[in-house]
C-alpha cells in the first residue's frame, strides 16, 4: 500500500509557485511572481515533488515543462487557490455585514435581457445577501448546477433538466439580424428560418440554446447550416453582422439597442421555436431558505400567485 501524501507540506505559497511555473514555463519568472528568491523557489518545488512522490516538471535549457503529474497538480491547485480566494472574500464580506452568498449561473440571454435590474432590486431588498453571478451558455449553466458549482441556474429551455426543480423565469422572442440593405431585409412579414439557410451565419459558442435550435432546424430541413464564426457576446455577434460576414439570430429585446446603434435591420421569424421560455432551476430537494428566496423573487410574476397557492 502506497504511503499517504504529506498534505501538511502543501502550503499555498508552494501551490501558487507551482501554478506560476506551469503558466510561465520558467522557475525564475515564477519565483519573481511569487516574491521568492530563486533558491527558495527551487527548494519549494523539490519539496512538493518529494511530498507527492512524483516529478511535477521536466527541466530543460528553455525552462520547465509540466509532466502529467504536474498538469494534474496544477489543475487541482488552481481550484484550491480560487476556493481560498473566495473564502477570503466571503470572510471579508461577513465582517462588513454580508451574511450570505448565493451563486447564480445564467445564460447570456437571461443576463442581457432581464437579470441586471432584478438583481439590483434584490440587493436593495436583501442587503445582507450577495448574489455572485457567472455567465455561460445554457448547456454550461445546467452543468454548473448539476456539479454544485452554482446554487441557482437561469437558462433557455432545452437542456436536459431531469432531476432538477424548474420554474418559469421569463419568455423571449428570437429575431433575424441582418446588415442594412441585405436582400432579406426590409420585408415586414415573418421569415421561415429555412428560407435563410443559404446564408453564412454568426452565432454564440457551442452550447448556446440558439445555436442548437438553428442546427436542429437545418438538420430537419436536410440543408447545411453554414456556421462561419462563433463569439461570446451578443455585441460581438452584431459587430460581425454589421461587417457583412453573415446573419444572426438573437433575442429581440437584447438585440434592439445594438440594431439601432449599428444601423442593422431585423426580421421576425415564422418558426414556433423563435418563441422561447427561460427557466430558473435548483437541484431537486434542496432546502436552503436563502436559495428558495432568490428563486421566488426571480420567477415570472404571473407564476407567483400560483406558487403561493400551492404552498397553502
Amino acid at each position: 500500500m502506497a504511503a499517504p501524501y504529506n498534505l501538511a507540506r502543501f502550503d499555498l505559497v508552494s501551490i501558487r509557485l507551482a501554478v506560476a511555473c506551469a503558466q510561465t514555463g520558467s522557475l525564475t519568472a515564477a519565483a519573481r511572481e511569487s516574491h521568492l528568491a530563486l533558491a527558495a523557489a527551487s527548494r519549494r518545488i523539490r519539496e512538493l515533488e518529494d511530498a507527492l512522490g512524483s516529478v511535477l516538471f521536466e527541466r530543460h535549457a528553455r525552462g520547465l515543462l509540466p509532466t502529467a503529474a504536474g498538469r494534474l497538480f496544477v489543475k487541482h491547485g488552481l481550484a484550491l487557490l480560487q476556493t481560498m480566494e473566495q473564502l477570503g472574500g466571503e470572510l471579508t464580506d461577513l465582517r462588513q455585514g454580508i451574511a450570505r452568498h448565493v451563486r447564480l449561473c445564467a445564460s447570456t440571454a437571461a443576463i442581457n435581457q432581464f437579470l441586471p435590474p432584478l438583481l439590483a432590486r434584490y440587493a436593495k431588498l436583501h442587503p445582507h445577501v450577495r448574489v455572485d453571478l457567472e455567465e455561460h451558455v445554457s448547456e454550461a449553466v445546467v452543468a454548473a448546477l448539476r456539479e454544485s458549482r452554482a446554487d441557482v441556474a437561469v437558462f433557455v429551455e432545452g437542456p436536459d433538466v431531469t432531476g432538477l426543480e424548474t420554474r418559469l423565469f421569463r419568455h423571449d422572442e428570437l429575431v433575424l439580424v441582418l446588415p442594412a440593405g441585405h436582400r432579406l431585409a426590409g420585408a415586414r412579414s415573418p421569415l421561415a428560418f429555412v428560407d435563410a439557410l443559404d446564408e453564412d451565419w454568426i452565432s454564440l459558442n457551442t452550447g448556446a440554446a440558439m445555436l442548437q435550435q438553428q442546427q436542429q432546424a437545418a438538420l430537419a430541413a436536410n440543408k447545411p447550416f453554414r456556421l462561419r464564426m462563433q463569439v461570446r457576446s451578443f455585441d460581438a455577434v452584431c459587430h460581425l453582422v454589421a461587417s457583412g460576414l453573415g446573419l444572426a439570430i438573437l433575442p429581440k429585446a437584447a438585440a434592439e439597442p445594438m440594431i439601432r446603434a449599428m444601423r442593422l435591420q431585423s426580421r421576425a421569424l415564422a418558426d414556433p421555436w423563435a418563441k422561447r421560455r427561460l427557466l430558473v432551476a435548483t437541484q431537486a430537494g434542496q432546502g436552503d431558505a436563502g436559495i428558495a428566496a432568490l428563486v421566488d423573487f426571480l420567477v415570472e410574476p404571473s407564476q407567483k400567485p400560483k406558487a403561493a397557492a400551492r404552498r397553502k
